[in-house]
This record gives C-alpha cells, structure tokens and sequence, in this order.
C-alpha cells in the first residue's frame, strides 16, 4: 500500500507534471509547441508550456490528495472538478490568460486520483478503469460543461476528450502506451519512441482541438498523415521524418494542432512512469 497520503500525493503531483513537461519538449512534433516553434499557436511557445505545467503541480497533488484511498463517486467527483478549476485559474495567471493545459488537467487529473485510489504498484488498465468510474458520474458544476471539446465532439458526434475518459482512456492503454513499448522494443531512441506514440495517437483519435480549428478537414488530414509515417517505418526512418515534416506543414496550412492527442501522449507518458513507482517511492 502506499505509505501515507502526502508521499503519495507528491510523488504523484511530480509525475503529472514531468509528463506535461516531457510532451512539450518533444521535438518535432507537428503543428504543436516544441523547442524549434510554436507550431499553429500563435499565443503560446516552449516557455509558456513549461511555466504552466510547472505550475500545476499543487493541483495535481491536490487531486492526489482528495482522492487517496477512496472509492468512486459523485462526491469525489465534484471535489475534483473543484479542485481542477482552481488550477485552472492557476494556470491561466501563470500564462498571462492563455488556455494552455484545460485538457491535460481533465485527463492527468483523473488518472491522478485512480493512481491514489488504488494501491501502489497498480497496472495501468486498473488505474485507467478507475479513473473512467469516476468521470461516468455525471458532472453538477455548470462551468465544467460547455466546453470548446464538448461542443465539438456533440457536432461532429465524436468522444471527445469527456467519452475517452469516461471509457477508461482506451486510446491510452490500447494504443498509446502499446506503441511507446513497440517503439522502445525495437531499440530506437527515447525521442523517436515517444514521438511513434504521438503519431499513433494522431493516427486513430478523433481530435477534437483539430475538429475545432479546421473542421473534418483537418482531422482526415492529420490521420491520415500519421497513418502514412507509420507505414514508411515511424519518425526514426528517413521517410518517416520527411513525412512527419510534411505533416507539419499540411497542419499549419489549416492552422490546426492536435492538441487533444498530446494531451493523450502525456497521459501515455504518465501511466508509463508510474510503472516503476515502486523503485521510486
């Protein structure tokens, strides 16, 4: 069992954000923040993203807190939400008043509290699964409602980022964290590896920060896209990169990002770090 609400709150507020962190240093991703520029978003650049990650850390730990050795329900749930707007406006003075991690806090928030609610050492389809019962109870705070992601994913009848969580996050242990292990068996570097997972990510999630900003378009065009890195052999290969480049270009055409998948890529990233939580704890 974990030793005691504290050390496993902490260890999981630093997780959270070294995930957050790890994702946006990722470099080259398409249309998205990275060291070389600020792909589609004109608002934001590297710095921005580390600020706001960074200050995040004492709402996820927040999260980890509330949620410690707890079961599922509509309580914990609202305490969560509550706990996540908060950070949100913490966010937001972080950055100068722009939106850079909404979706992350949804998405690491959750699995955040099914990591404290489970004991140490859980799989990540246990804690996945937790985190889908608590997103299933249905939200009584208005302000968490009418998401941007919301409407969308209602236009265009898509999961969005609330079915994906509600589901258990499939596309995080089905496809996300399956890629990043197929990646690393093959001995590629650590980028490459990472940067696979993004792109299988991009390839079979209906995004909707892509839906948002360029429409049906935009989606096809990233999936499509990442299917064809994929299938030259991934970022690691010549054309693989070549494409990837393309595929950045393509984006900032429609001036689209698929933000919704790097949001899914830190999940990845963070469920792939709590593997070895006994070693770390």
């Amino acid at each position: 069992m974990w030793k005691d609400a504290i050390t496993c709150s902490q260890l999981l507020g630093k997780l959270a954000v070294t995930a957050l962190v790890d994702e946006a240093e990722l470099t080259p991703k398409p249309a998205l923040v990275d060291k070389e520029n600020s792909g589609a978003h004109t608002d934001l650049n590297i710095n921005v993203m580390i600020c706001s990650a960074r200050s995040l850390r004492d709402t996820f730990i927040e999260i980890g807190k509330s949620s410690f050795l707890k079961k599922p329900s509509r309580i914990l749930r609202d305490e969560i939400a509550i706990i996540g707007q908060n950070g949100e406006r913490v966010m937001l003075k972080a950055t100068g008043g722009t939106n850079t991690h909404k979706g992350a806090i949804w998405a690491l928030g959750l699995l955040t509290a099914g990591a404290a609610m489970n004991k140490i050492g859980s799989s990540s389809a246990i804690i996945a699964k937790t985190a889908g019962e608590i997103a299933r109870f249905e939200n009584t705070l208005e302000a968490w409602k009418l998401s941007n992601g919301l409407r969308v994913a209602r236009k265009y009848g898509v999961k969005g980022a609330k079915g994906e969580a509600q589901a258990g996050f499939p596309h995080v242990i089905d496809i996300g964290l399956p890629a990043l292990y197929k990646a690393r068996n093959l001995g590629i570097s650590e980028t490459y590896a990472k940067l696979d997972t993004l792109i299988t990510l991009i390839a079979y999630v209906d995004d909707t920060c892509l839906l948002h900003r360029g429409g049906m378009e935009a989606l096809k065009a990233a999936q499509n896209g990442a299917k064809a890195i994929l299938a030259v052999g991934g970022t690691s290969t010549k054309a693989g990169f070549n494409a990837l480049r393309g595929l950045d270009e393509s984006l900032m055409i429609l001036n689209s990002s698929p933000g919704g998948s790097a949001d899914l890529l830190a999940a990845t990233l963070f469920l792939d770090s709590l593997k070895n939580i006994n070693q770390l704890n």
